[in-house]
């Protein structure tokens, strides 16, 4: 028997999100799906027979080529380049600062509109590069665990807002091409994970045109294997992600009890584990191919025990599933300590002999606040101690 409920509005009206329409009155043409771009142009004075090819020339100059000036657009006639000049724009965030780890790592603070700040990573390796963005300011789910968590939720970001970290990543790596220069396959931003701040299937619709732009071939052209969205649990949107975004999947997992992830996961008195793990079995498209991936953050004396690790084990059966096992992320105030390496490997090793992939994640960014669950914008970050946190969590004394 599961506790699942009737869906709520995922989002209240006072987290509405804002008007696309600039103070100017021009409208950023960034986060226009093709056909809200083309009912834009046709707004605009575009006869609608030439509608198709106008945006597809204009998606191409934004999205491959990286362009922002109008005046660059250089296959449209003068005249409709003074249209688009006078009616829209091309807007990012804004940066704000860029952070560099020893290790590579590069983490940005981020404004957008009305002020607010949300964090991006950028997280290089040998053979690919990784690119965690946000989808809100802040985060509905307090996860005890999680930094972002003790920051309330703000509002949720635009698809102009989601797409634009991923450009605003690639002006800084140089991953634009070059025009009149040999093709270079060379991704340095090669995966995007939906893994910042907030919660990906709680502002569902703009996180899934924000990846359809990602996922054009004729723009970015990261194909849809490339993305993954991990969310927290949220039930009534996990079958949508599948047929509306085609994406990945990771779940923020982290227990094998209710009683625990009841604590480090509250949506779990909401949905809970056997309601999760019923929508996953029933994952459209659910294959080995296309693993689910469950996320375990690793908390001494919370989570790490031999226990969990064949409790573990019993709850995948049936699914095609990775654990991606990770050393708890330690900031200030958090209520947890990180498990041993020999506890986290002694787990490891249980769910591997179980027939399960389990890596270990490696740390990132630690030094720059930008590894997993640290993420938190320096605006809106509070200063609570370490007993307020765990009083909120109802965990007591840490």
């Amino acid at each position: 028997m599961t506790n699942a409920q009737p869906a709520a509005p995922l989002v209240p009206d006072v987290h509405a999100i804002p008007r696309k329409i600039a103070a100017d009155g021009k409208m950023n043409l960034v986060g226009l799906t093709r056909d809200g771009m083309r009912a834009a142009l046709i707004a605009a004075g575009t006869p609608e027979r030439q509608a198709k090819m106008r945006v597809g020339q204009v998606w191409q100059w934004i999205y491959h080529w990286g362009v922002r000036d109008f005046s660059a657009m250089t296959n449209l006639a003068k005249d409709y380049r003074q249209l688009l000049a006078e009616n829209f724009t091309i807007t990012l965030p804004e940066v704000v600062t860029r952070q560099i780890s020893a290790d590579g790592t590069r983490k940005y603070l981020v404004r957008i509109a009305g002020g607010h700040e949300v964090e991006v990573v950028y997280i290089p390796e040998d053979s690919r590069g990784t690119l965690c963005i946000s989808s809100q300011v802040g985060c509905t789910l307090t996860c005890s665990f999680c930094h972002t968590g003790t920051q309330k939720l703000v509002r949720n970001l635009t698809a102009a807002e989601i797409v634009g970290q991923v450009m605003l990543a690639r002006d800084d790596l140089g991953e634009w091409p070059v025009q009149g220069a040999p093709k270079d396959e060379t991704r340095l931003i090669s995966n995007v994970v939906l893994m910042g701040m907030g919660e990906p299937l709680y502002n569902f619709d703009n996180v899934r045109d924000a990846m359809k732009i990602v996922m054009d071939n004729e723009g970015i052209a990261l194909g849809r294997r490339r993305i993954t969205l991990s969310t927290s649990g949220v039930v009534p949107e996990i079958a949508r992600t599948a047929t509306e975004i085609g994406c990945l999947l990771a779940v923020s997992f982290h227990a094998t009890t209710d009683a625990v992830r009841d604590q480090l996961v509250p949506i779990n008195k909401k949905w809970n584990i056997a309601t999760l793990l019923d929508a996953l079995r029933a994952y459209p498209g659910l294959s080995n191919s296309e693993r689910i991936t469950f996320e375990y953050v690793m908390l001494e004396g919370v989570n790490d025990s031999k226990e969990d690790a064949y409790r573990l084990v019993e709850l995948l059966r049936g699914i095609p599933a990775k654990v991606n096992l990770i050393p708890f992320n330690e900031w200030p105030g958090a209520p947890y300590k990180r498990s041993s390496g020999n506890r986290i490997h002694t787990f490891a090793d249980i769910i591997h002999n179980a027939g399960y992939a389990s890596p270990i994640r490696t740390p990132r960014g630690e030094d720059i606040m930008a590894a997993c669950g640290q993420l938190k914008s320096a605006t809106e970050r509070a200063r609570k101690s370490r007993a307020e946190i765990a009083a909120e969590a109802g965990l007591g004394k840490v």
